[in-house]
């Protein structure tokens, strides 16, 4: 507990300085890599990640940890550290490609760990609001969701949707020293940094390359110099040059490599598309001409061609509300959807051997994942598409764990609610979750249901005339109010009630002040008047054909 106290106290210190002085240059860093801060770093690694190159766990490592950290740290002092090579790991990307992943050794990622913590604590004062991903509290739903109202708010009219090729193998070392010398004035700290940049890395067929430029994507540090790169490459260039020389407002949004940028003027975002790969190529980076393009988006759609892009899983787009307003509405990514669509049909042909309750634990953590990051409002028709591909392949495959084909769509919709798996549900709202009904889906079914699943399996009270629920939406004072219950026992009081407002109606012509206590209501609509009871009250209701209100008596 004493070395966390330390470590948070150094850091808390760095930050305040870095805050109150924003050309500080920091020195004597290097020695906080020490043993009572490595230890609390090492309890924040990962204890099922995977091993490096020396095949070392978390637990290995655990045994003799204290020796291993003396040792680590005597390394450290002599300036004999030397980095371990980079087990390289292909994992698919989607569209048949693979994405390159580096897997450091657990000494290194221990070191990296600190390292981070303490580039963290700097320039964490120094990165703009535009810059979203690897820090504290860069949630990438909140991210989506800003991004949304800001386009719908801002009046901007055109996207620019870029991408950067292959970021992470593209990073210049000696750009990415020199960026961090502004701000630490420590050799061997720089350094450390420098070794893991041209650690040696071990493909996968045994030959082991060393990268002139490049860092390897995985490692614990690779997130927090790649947000250092991009900041004095892209973010700063962004706010102090192109938002100067635009002629309307403009703003950008960048989390990780990824970024979109968007303008009022066609005039101002050609200008910056013009300009961008230019900017980025002076840091050795390149934009991908296959994703990167323009795209129309204006409110309303006025003069047709509008499009939507894609970003951080979501697809943004102009649609029209039930009360005829435009807003910018997201939606899965479709290409994000089929691709989690396959891996889930892949998941449950290798894993459909299982027991059913473990089976049926691991599908609930995966959806309550999946409904947690995509069940954004105005998505439920995406959600439900998936939630149908999720259960036609669990139709598939369970079917498929003997010869006997004996799992009925009935028994399968009782095991999901026996085992409590998650249906889609709209997770973002603060006031409530909205559920969707379970659809009892066959392949050959035709959808019966053609209107947005949002707006027809609502919860009762949450929208005004949502089908099958049983309040009415007209008068709000009896939205809270318990079911009531019929009592005949009052039948004739209300007769004698009732008889004696026609008669004053017959007398004077006119709808008098009712005696108990309800709105007088017009004599082309005569109202018929029951009355109901709740528990430890009665109330009195005046029905007619277009409303309903009640009072108590």
């Amino acid at each position: 507990m004493k070395g966390c106290q330390t470590l948070q106290t150094s850091l808390r210190g760095i930050a305040d300085r870095a805050r109150r002085d924003p050309k500080a240059r920091f020195r004597d860093v290097y020695r906080l890599l020490d043993e009572e801060n490595l230890r609390e770093c090492f309890r924040a690694l990962r204890r099922d990640a995977a091993p490096g190159v020396d095949r070392v766990t978390f637990e290995d490592y655990e045994r003799d940890l204290e020796n291993n950290l003396a040792a680590l740290v005597e390394r450290l002092k002599r300036k004999r550290y030397r980095a371990r090579l980079v087990r390289r790991v292909n994992i698919p990307k989607g569209g048949g490609k693979l994405r390159p992943l580096g897997i450091p050794v657990l000494e290194d990622k221990l070191l990296q760990m600190a390292v981070a913590k303490v580039l963290t604590a700097i320039y964490e004062e120094d990165f703009l609001p535009a810059s979203r991903g690897y820090r504290p509290g860069g949630d990438a739903r909140e991210t989506s969701r800003e991004w949304a109202a800001t386009l719908g708010g801002g009046g901007y009219a055109w996207v620019v949707d870029a991408d950067i090729k292959g970021f992470f193998e593209h990073v210049d070392h000696d750009w990415m020293l020199r960026m961090l010398e502004l701000r630490i004035d420590d050799g061997p700290f720089l350094r450390l940094v420098r070794k893991w940049l041209k650690a040696g890395v071990l493909e996968t067929d045994g030959r082991v390359l060393h990268p002139a430029e490049g860092t390897p994507q995985g490692g614990v540090v690779s997130p927090v110099l790649a947000n250092v790169y991009l900041h004095y490459a892209l973010d700063l260039w962004f706010d102090r040059v192109v938002r100067k020389d635009m002629q309307d407002r403009c703003a950008m949004l960048r989390y990780a490599d990824d970024f979109v940028a968007a303008f009022e003027r066609r005039e101002d975002a050609e200008r910056f598309l013009d300009e961008l790969p230019g900017r980025l190529g002076k840091f050795g980076l390149e934009l991908s001409g296959e994703k990167t393009r323009l795209v129309r988006f204006e409110r309303g759609d006025p003069s047709g061609g509008n499009g939507g892009f894609d970003f951080l899983g979501f697809q943004y787009h102009w649609e029209r509300t039930r009360n005829g307003r435009w807003k910018v509405q997201r939606r899965t990514a479709p290409s994000r959807l089929r691709r989690s669509a396959e891996r889930f049909a892949e998941w449950i042909k290798a894993n459909r051997s299982e027991r059913l309750a473990v089976l049926m634990e691991r599908l609930r953590r995966k959806l309550a994942g999946y409904w947690q990051y995509y069940g954004v409002t105005g998505n439920g028709r995406s959600l439900c598409k998936f939630w149908r591909l999720v259960v036609a392949g669990l139709y598939k495959w369970l079917n498929r764990r003997s010869q006997k084909r004996g799992l009925t769509w009935a028994r399968l919709n009782a095991i999901l609610k026996r085992y409590g798996v998650p249906e889609p549900r709209i997770t973002e709202s603060r006031q409530m979750q909205f559920s969707f009904a379970r659809a009892r889906w066959r392949p050959s079914a035709k959808r019966a249901v053609t209107k947005s699943p949002v707006r027809e399996f609502r919860t009762p009270g949450s929208v005004r005339g949502a089908p099958g629920n049983g309040c009415p939406y007209r008068d709000r004072r009896i939205w809270s109010l318990p079911r009531p219950q019929a009592d005949d026992s009052f039948v004739p009081f209300f007769r004698a009630k009732a008889a004696r407002l026609a008669s004053l109606r017959c007398e004077t012509g006119t709808q008098p002040e009712p005696i108990c206590g309800s709105p007088a209501r017009s004599t082309r609509s005569r109202p018929t008047v029951s009355i109901l009871r709740w528990p430890s009250t009665r109330r009195v209701c005046w029905a007619s054909p277009t409303t309903t209100t009640s009072k108590r008596i």
